[in-house]
């Protein structure tokens, strides 16, 4: 393998100083551009990398920052990368992500490879069975701000930002109602995720406005994913009387469902009316469309990111100081899947 090229080397090929060398690669003002040019060709030529790390150190800033997400695969969280990109980019930092694949002890992993690689911030969607989140007390010892969003840590001193999942899903249930659904299934992950436990809240507060007796059979728990929704199915066909509303906390999963539901005979809305959540892509392309929530996740991401470097620039002004919550608007879409009136 060949060493690595410094500015030493570079130096010595031109008969300047290594100060000279340093400074005309940092564009400083007191090397003539006919010189600088010159360095600037010879490093390319030699292929010199500079110490990026060994700099931002000496800056105590690596303007990178890290984001766990719980899964990649997903069109929300890819919404809201996108906005903390657009973000991150204007501002001069980096991204550097990573995925818990919705386990704590992978989450907890991912923590630690962040606060090694000295993120100036992190950026957090909680993994599905995290309860615990002990492992991010290292970065607010040191006094790196940590903003949670979507799936955030309750009662804690970190910031997060989210939407006000009980009303979303009060308003999901009682449309369903107002179309004349009494026996409404409802599709949802572990209630140890806030958003996930803040839904089922809002889907009870819409039976108990409308005299409509809570049953725990109605309530499916489930990994939400695409491969979930056949199983779903099975279950809701073995239900006696037969549901005629069907509320599940994503499109994709929805989606799902409803292919399997149609291959059953069902009719929707008629037979059973759907909606979903997210207001993924996929939504918009199933027939009947899917009636969902739009959840704002490029505009998350931007709100997270904007707050989090706002906060790197101006410690003593910044949002974290202010407020441990941050709720944004949803809007329930009403589509075919659900409207029977």
């Amino acid at each position: 393998m060949e060493k690595d090229i410094t500015i030493y080397d570079i130096a010595k090929d031109l008969g300047v100083s290594p100060t000279t060398v340093s400074r005309a690669l940092n564009d400083h003002p007191s090397v003539n551009e006919k010189t600088k040019k010159k360095i600037f060709e010879a490093a390319l030529e030699r292929g010199y990398q500079s110490n990026v790390f060994a700099a931002n150190l000496r800056n105590k800033r690596t303007n990178n920052i890290g984001v766990i997400v719980p899964r990649l695969n997903s069109g929300f969280q890819s919404s809201v990368l996108a906005g903390m990109e657009k973000i991150a980019n204007e501002s001069g930092f980096n991204l550097i992500i990573s995925q818990s694949l919705e386990s704590h002890e992978k989450e907890v992993a991912n923590a630690l490879t962040m606060f090694n690689s000295r993120v100036d911030g992190l950026l957090v969607s909680l993994a599905g069975d995290t309860e615990n989140i002990d492992h991010f007390t290292p970065f607010l010892k040191k006094g790196t701000p940590v903003l949670f969003y979507d799936r955030i840590a309750e009662h804690s001193s970190n910031t997060g930002i989210t939407i006000d999942n009980i009303k979303a899903a009060q308003n999901v249930t009682n449309h369903l109602i107002e179309q004349g659904c009494k026996r409404i299934v409802h599709v949802l992950r572990s209630t140890k995720i806030n958003i996930y436990a803040d839904r089922l809240k809002g889907y009870k507060y819409a039976l108990m406005e409308n005299d409509i007796p809570f049953s725990p059979s109605l309530v499916i728990y489930t990994d939400l994913v695409e491969e979930a929704g056949e199983e779903i199915v099975k279950t809701i066909l073995e239900m006696d009387p037969l549901p005629d509303g069907l509320f599940v906390s994503n499109d994709s999963c929805a989606a799902s469902c409803m292919r399997h539901l149609k291959l059953e005979g069902i009719r929707i809305p008629e037979d059973i009316a759907v909606a979903g959540f997210n207001n993924e892509v996929i939504s918009r392309l199933v027939e009947p469309n899917i009636t969902t929530v739009n959840y704002p996740g490029y505009e998350m991401g931007e709100l997270a990111m904007k707050n989090l470097i706002n906060y790197l620039e101006n410690p003593l002004d910044g949002m974290l100081q202010n407020t441990n919550k941050i709720t944004l608007r949803s809007e329930l879409i009403i589509r075919a899947s659900s409207k029977r009136k």
